[in-house]
């Protein structure tokens, strides 16, 4: 007899380990919690994790309040605006962000047991910063982009979708000497994350997971010491 997929589902091994990295403790992470998914990141990459940049998106439909999420790829962090990515500026996601700048992300890297979620409002940058996103993106990446008319909108077949990518690389022209292809930009954004509320998860295979969160320190927070570079590092209950 066929097993139920609920049946499959319970059979699935979960939190199998080992998980070669020691679990995250308020001490052990570094200050802010920019550098310390720094580190975890660096982790990622020199243990071979897939698409160690790849992260969930998720944005609010105001007109409906129904969340939405899609994975992306990270584009630049850095301390001062956060966690950035880029994205179409007449698709869905753009629609979402300019009716709630409210987002998460969150990173996952299944080979080491780790997570990491984010919750902020996403600040789209300058024109100049989406301009030289745009340039630095691999060939591929812009005649696709450029290809799909508009973002999301039914398509009516793939025969309709080769059209567009020929047409697109037959219109490119050369823009200097050097014969480089000038791809034309679709409506492009780029935005980064300010962070409110960052949290790292390392899985245990005895299902005590360990949780630290940063949360920006309140005012009770720095008259009692337990701030540090503006955050508060908590140890939580899995």
């Amino acid at each position: 007899m066929t097993k139920s997929l609920r049946t499959q589902l319970r059979l699935l091994p979960t939190h199998t380990g080992p998980f070669p990295l020691p679990p995250p403790t308020p001490s052990s992470l570094p200050s802010t919690p920019t550098a310390a998914f720094q580190t975890w990141l660096h982790d990622a990459i020199t243990a071979g994790v897939i698409e160690p940049h790849a992260l969930t998106l998720s944005t609010v439909d105001s007109s409906t309040g129904i969340p939405d999420s899609r994975v992306l790829i990270l584009k630049d962090l850095d301390s001062a605006r956060g966690w950035q990515f880029a994205i179409r500026g007449d698709g869905p996601k753009a629609a979402q962000l300019d009716g709630n700048p409210g987002v998460a992300l969150c990173f996952y890297w299944a080979e080491l047991g780790r997570q990491v979620r984010i919750r902020g409002r996403a600040v789209r940058l300058s024109v100049e910063e989406e301009e030289r996103d745009w340039e630095g993106r691999p060939r591929a990446s812009k005649v696709a982009a450029a290809a799909s008319r508009t973002q999301s909108a039914v398509l009516g077949s793939l025969e309709e979708l080769r059209g567009s990518v020929e047409r697109v690389i037959s219109t490119a022209t050369a823009s200097d000497s050097t014969g480089r292809e000038e791809i034309q930009r679709p409506a492009w954004r780029v935005y980064a994350v300010s962070p409110v509320v960052v949290e790292f998860w390392q899985r245990s295979s005895d299902r005590l997971h360990q949780r630290v969160r940063f949360r920006k320190a309140e005012k009770d927070d720095r008259e009692g010491g337990e701030g540090e570079d503006g955050w508060v590092k908590e140890l939580l209950w899995p």
